[in-house]
């Protein structure tokens, strides 16, 4: 891990958005396909945001230029403070500084829970031990305790999940991304969830959730509904949407 940025007039100020993303187009194809049009959305720290839409509209390609897993093909998109188009490697700012979740949680099937956890710790300055101890507190805070031996084989699909969100938190990242991170699961899956994800944010006031879902209910949960069409954000309330009681 680098050495820490010694603070400045600049760096000491926190930005005022979490995620901003200005005019940004993505195409593909040659331009053929105009996956985002146009696209301006800004959040806060601390804020959810639930993005919806139909399917192909744009919300999953805006979230995996966010993660810097694709690079616009114009526009401006910068995170916590940092121009995603300065980086030199992608990779530690996944670390550090964006925490992901997605339907598919992708853990690795021949590692026990516990180490799906520490393998996202590894490249800090955390030692063998501390990764194990932290990816343990982790299992914990979202209900895992006396699981974290088990394979994801041995795990239900809510666990499953919860496991891949215990590892988006490992570097305590100001911002979690979720593309449809309830999309496989039952009901009773996405209660537990939704609850975790309301305990996280009492835990961590400032933690920044944008989150793609196709489910209204899980929209709800979120401080503000930004809804997408074609590429582009349709509908953008000014107002908070009231935070559902889970």
């Amino acid at each position: 891990m680098s050495e820490p940025v010694p603070a400045t007039a600049a760096t000491q100020a926190a930005p005022d958005y979490a995620i901003e993303a200005i005019n940004v187009v993505k195409h593909f194809d040659g331009g053929i396909v105009r996956a985002l049009d146009g696209v301006t959305l800004r959040v806060r720290p601390g804020e959810s945001v639930a993005i919806t839409g139909p399917s192909g509209c744009g919300k999953s390609t805006l979230l995996h230029l966010l993660a810097k897993l694709d690079s616009p093909t114009s526009g401006t998109i910068r995170v916590d403070g940092i121009d995603l188009s300065t980086l030199s490697d992608p990779s530690d700012y996944r670390r550090t500084t964006v925490g992901l979740v997605f339907q598919l949680h992708n853990l690795l099937p021949h590692l026990s829970a516990v180490r799906n956890v520490e393998i996202a710790m590894f490249g800090t300055h955390l030692s063998r031990g501390e990764r194990h101890e932290r990816a343990l507190q982790l299992l914990a805070a979202v209900d895992l305790a006396g699981r974290e031996n088990r394979p994801p084989t041995k795990l239900s699909g809510g666990e499953r999940q919860r496991v891949a969100i215990a590892r988006s938190l490992a570097n305590d990242p100001p911002i979690l991304l979720a593309d449809e991170p309830t999309g496989s699961l039952d009901e009773k899956s996405v209660d537990h969830v939704l609850s975790l994800f309301q305990r996280l944010r009492q835990d961590a006031p400032s933690l920044c959730i944008l989150m793609v879902t196709h489910d209204a209910r899980v929209a709800q949960s979120c401080d503000r509904i930004v809804r997408m069409r074609d590429g582009r954000v349709v509908d953008e309330p000014n107002t908070p949407t009231p935070v559902a009681t889970i």
